[in-house]
């Protein structure tokens, strides 16, 4: 099952309180796993959701919910979103390939779908469904990106940024942009901004060195982070895009900033979550503070012209939900069919234990023969059903599961 928060069901303030570090996934998922359960914690910007996997749904749902709501300090129920079985594996579809995200299309999610599941499988948290379950929706993300036009959106949330920018502050030749943050996000934004005509990018990070290193890419300047009050006064957009776990830029330090730039506006955006900018900044004269939600109907305009494209992925996605579907129906009947190998084999074993007066003559030979032939009659008999009853259960047949478990009294086993 899957359950979890994501943009369509909570604002920013609650994504934040959720938001898992990759060290925090991989810890979350190792816990969870102590329940004797399989779990992956995929936690992005638009969502933390958690992926459950095991033979008790109602705890399923209890041991995620618990997680979540102890994760955020809150009660979740009311921007929950659950789903179970195949509904679960399309949506988990639907993110890698891009198609649930805030900014449709968007290059990054099957990178961190690929990353959460890398974590959990390194804490020893998922096991033969969720790996499955994994595997098929990172191929399902390639076939999308690969056959659709859908992935040509491969910097969504940098490209929507500098547009909003353009459109806030005017035509961006001659602009001087400040780029917070010197990750994946940060580089995608440094070239979004300057291939919209910003005049020169100034790079800030924890670590200078790659600060410099950014920098020098596009011509830029490094800035280090003591010297980002300098920078603020002359900057006309500030984007940040890090990971660290709390504010970085609060409003005092805006504000200061702000006195030295003569009644100039200045624009800020951060697209990180949890948020590197102090909400309160929005209050400072003549800043101008937008979150990634504010970003949303960026995305949702390039969605609408890639209209054919998307129709194209949703299908491919559905085709490739529906075959993990179908393995996953096909496990419902292993313990029947593994009820049904035990009753076989116990009553062949009663046999033989009848037939030792008559046996006792063989060599230790020909006894391990009887006991071979005995076993592939066994084998031979059952290949069949146990082949029916699984390509049965694929398509949604229960009956024949059913059946065997009527036909052979193997319900008698749980007596």
């Amino acid at each position: 099952m899957q359950i979890g928060v994501s943009h369509r069901t909570a604002g920013l303030d609650i994504r934040e309180s959720v938001h898992l570090t990759p060290e925090d996934a991989a810890s979350l998922a190792g816990s969870l796993a102590g329940h004797g359960i399989e779990a992956v914690a995929l936690s992005t910007c638009n969502r933390t959701e958690l992926y459950l996997a095991g033979d008790d749904s109602a705890r399923l749902e209890a041991v995620g919910r618990e997680a979540l709501d102890e994760r955020s300090g809150l009660v979740l129920e009311a921007v929950l979103m659950e789903r179970r079985g195949a509904g679960a594996a399309l949506h988990l579809f639907r993110v890698a390939a891009g198609l649930d995200s805030q900014l449709p299309g968007e290059a990054q999610i099957l990178g961190q779908v690929r990353e959460a599941y890398e974590l959990a499988a390194g804490a020893d948290a998922t096991g033969r469904v969720l790996s499955r379950l994994f595997e098929h929706a990172l191929h399902a993300g390639k076939r999308v990106r690969h056959e659709t036009g859908v992935g040509t959106l491969p910097a969504a949330i940098p490209v929507a940024a500098a547009d909003l920018a353009r459109r806030t502050v005017g035509d961006l030749a001659g602009k001087r942009i400040l780029v917070i943050g010197a990750g994946k996000m940060g580089q995608l934004a440094a070239s979004s901004f300057l291939d919209r005509g910003a005049e020169r990018v100034f790079v800030a990070n924890h670590r200078i060195e790659r600060a410099e290193a950014l920098a020098a890419r596009f011509g830029g300047e490094a800035v280090s982070f003591d010297r980002i009050g300098e920078e603020l006064e002359r900057a006309d957009v500030v984007l940040s895009s890090t990971r660290c776990p709390e504010v970085i830029l609060h409003a005092d330090q805006v504000a200061a900033a702000v006195a030295g730039r003569a009644g100039r506006p200045l624009l800020l955006v951060d697209i990180a979550v949890p948020r590197d900018l102090d909400p309160a900044i929005a209050e400072l004269p003549g800043c101008l503070l937008y979150d990634l939600d504010a970003l949303g109907p960026e995305g949702g305009a390039a969605l609408a012209r890639q209209a054919g494209q998307v129709d194209e992925a949703e299908a491919i996605v559905a085709a490739e939900a529906e075959e993990f579907g179908r393995w996953l129906r096909s496990l419902e009947v292993v313990p029947v069919v593994a009820a049904l190998r035990r009753r076989a084999d116990t009553i062949r074993e009663r046999e033989l234990a009848r037939a030792e007066p008559r046996l006792r003559a063989l060599t230790d030979a020909e006894r391990r023969n009887v006991e071979a032939l005995t076993a592939r009659i066994v084998n031979e008999l059952l290949h069949e059903p146990t082949v029916r009853v699984k390509e049965a259960a694929a398509v949604g047949a229960e009956a024949y599961a059913e059946a065997l478990r009527e036909l052979f009294a193997l319900d008698e086993e749980r007596r």
